[in-house]
């Protein structure tokens, strides 16, 4: 790093130094705030997914009927819309599901078998937890690049930028101590010049 030996350097290093040191604690704080909420988030992820398994295996053992009917459950489980709120973390804003919305279908009722009622309900279960799945994946993978980002500005400030101003500093009081120090040698000499001319005056 490149700095100037000089009175206004050092003062600029000074102010330089004090907010790194200003600054970084709040860094810090975001980071452990940042790893918390990923924490919290895989764990809620893991929760959801066993869910999803659970629900899945237990489909199996009704879903094979659908083969025997022509219903189409394709457009009466897909979501029309999903809702999600929007909850900060660390000053990141992340998306929280609440819930699947769908379409109203209407079928007949003496055609179709008694548990198509239930098999929809029940599908439409597992959609909306796939659904919270994606949402949750997505709000990690922003947090983790958000985490990666604050431990990045965390390692500049306390592996570069504050050692640099401090070495700065260091070196410009250093600089300036010895010109000073120079400065009132070369001053004493010309002073004791100064007397010897003037004794040697009045001795003449």
């Amino acid at each position: 790093m490149k700095f100037k030996l000089t009175k206004g350097e050092l003062k600029r290093q000074r102010d330089a130094l004090r907010q790194y040191q200003m600054y970084l604690p709040t860094l810090q704080l975001k980071k452990q705030q940042l790893q918390i909420g990923i924490i919290h988030q895989l764990s809620l992820l893991e929760e959801k997914t066993q869910s999803e398994i659970t629900k899945r295996r237990a489909s199996q053992v009704w879903v094979g009927l659908f083969t025997d009917t022509e219903v189409d459950l394709k457009p009466m489980i897909k979501p029309k819309a999903i809702i999600a709120s929007v909850k900060n973390i660390a000053g990141v804003d992340l998306s929280v599901f609440e819930r699947a919305e769908f379409e109203s279908v209407e079928y007949d009722l003496f055609i179709l078998p008694l548990w198509v009622d239930f098999a929809i309900e029940e599908l439409r279960k597992l959609v909306s937890l796939c659904c919270e799945i994606k949402v949750l994946e997505k709000g990690i993978e922003v947090l983790r690049h958000e985490l990666r980002i604050t431990t990045q500005r965390v390692n500049l400030f306390e592996k570069i930028k504050i050692p640099e101003a401090s070495e700065a500093i260091r070196a410009i009081k250093i600089y300036l101590g010895d010109q000073m120090a120079n400065a009132v040698g070369r001053s004493k000499i010309a002073k004791r010049k100064i007397e010897m001319l003037e004794l040697t005056g009045v001795a003449a």
